[in-house]
């Protein structure tokens, strides 16, 4: 599978930079926080998850620790390559067909807001076509305010300092954001396309791929739980391009 560099997307620094601006020795080196609690706390125990965009592994392992099964699924096969003890499959998130479908589909990193709203609606359908009857949707959004106090930095607990140093509008609600994260020992950056989206805006989203909010599972409402509607139905996959994981 040929990728090419997405226009609006870039990134730097030591290893391999996917299409999307992903600096794999980065996530590769990026600790996981709270969401697997998140997570397992919203689904029942040993439930098959559908990891959409798993990057290196940096949720799936922690996941496969607490008893869940894992696909993994990523366009990068140097980010599928740091995956152990998942199935993973290699495709654009919006082009992906399974014949199953599973209790829970993961699309974490903030891939709903995919700059590009075709490549948004296609990965929700995708959520939608392969969540089980009585299974859900774990999303993960943009806190409302991340785009606001820019520039800013914090530094993580594992030693590296994150720095958001620009988001500026480029035009129809899509925002060009530009962060970067500095180790000891070795600085990578990434430039991104960010649509935000208003809680309203969101929930019309997934209203649109047939999906609802069953409820917010953080009070920062950043982590969702949704269902679907309508049982879950086949449908075309979208366009072909794919977002960019953070």
């Amino acid at each position: 599978m040929k990728q090419k560099v997405r226009e609006g997307y870039e990134g730097t620094g030591p290893g391999a930079i996917t299409p999307d601006g992903c600096a794999v020795e980065f996530y590769a080196r990026l600790p996981v926080g709270d969401e697997p609690e998140i997570i397992a706390a919203a689904v029942p125990q040993g439930a098959r998850i559908l990891e959409l965009g798993s990057g290196v592994g940096r949720m799936t392992h922690a996941l496969l620790e607490r008893g869940f099964t894992l696909t993994a699924v990523d366009e990068s096969a140097e980010m599928l390559a740091r995956v152990r003890g998942a199935r993973t499959i290699r495709s654009p998130i919006e082009e992906l067909a399974l014949d199953e479908t599973l209790d829970v589909v993961l699309l974490a990193s903030f891939l709903v807001h995919a700059g590009d709203a075709e490549v948004r609606r296609g990965m929700l359908r995708t959520c939608a076509r392969h969540v089980a009857d009585g299974g859900c949707v774990l999303i993960q959004r943009e806190g409302e305010d991340f785009h606001a106090n820019v520039p800013r930095e914090r530094v993580d607990p594992g030693g590296f300092t994150v720095r958001v140093v620009s988001s500026e509008p480029i035009g129809d609600g899509v925002r060009s954001v530009r962060a970067e994260y500095a180790f000891p020992d070795a600085v990578w950056t990434q430039t991104f396309r960010s649509r935000p989206l208003s809680r309203e805006q969101f929930e019309a989203a997934l209203s649109e791929a047939g999906l609802r909010v069953d409820r917010y599972l953080t009070e920062d409402r950043i982590w969702v739980r949704a269902v679907p509607d309508t049982p879950a139905t086949p449908a075309t996959p979208g366009a072909s391009s794919s977002a960019v994981r953070r």
